[in-house]
C-alpha cells in the first residue's frame, strides 16, 4: 500500500462522513434558523426554545435517511473489504 492509497482512504473516509452527516446538519441549519427568526419577531429570547425542534428534526431526518445512510455505509465498508482483500 503506497502513500497515494492511504491518502485516497483517508480523503474517502471524510467524505463519507461529511455525506452522512450533512442531511441532519442541514436540516438543524434550517430548522435553527426558522426558530431564530420567530424569536427574533416575537421578542422572546430564550435561548433553550431552539434545542427541543432541533433535537426533534434531527430524529426525522435519521428515520427518513436511514436506509440511505446504512445502504451507503455498507458500500464503503465492502469496498473498504475488498481493497484489504488485494492487499
Amino acid at each position: 500500500m503506497t502513500e497515494a492509497d492511504v491518502i485516497t482512504l483517508l480523503r474517502d473516509g471524510i467524505w463519507m462522513t461529511i455525506k452522512l452527516s450533512s442531511p441532519m446538519l442541514i436540516l438543524a441549519l434550517i430548522v435553527g434558523l426558522v426558530i431564530s427568526i420567530i424569536q427574533t419577531t416575537t421578542s422572546i429570547q430564550e435561548q433553550t426554545l431552539t434545542f427541543v425542534p432541533k433535537l426533534l428534526a434531527i430524529l426525522v431526518a435519521i428515520v427518513v435517511f436511514a436506509s440511505w445512510m446504512i445502504r451507503t455505509l455498507t458500500d464503503y465498508t465492502l469496498d473498504i473489504f475488498s481493497l484489504i482483500s488485494k492487499l
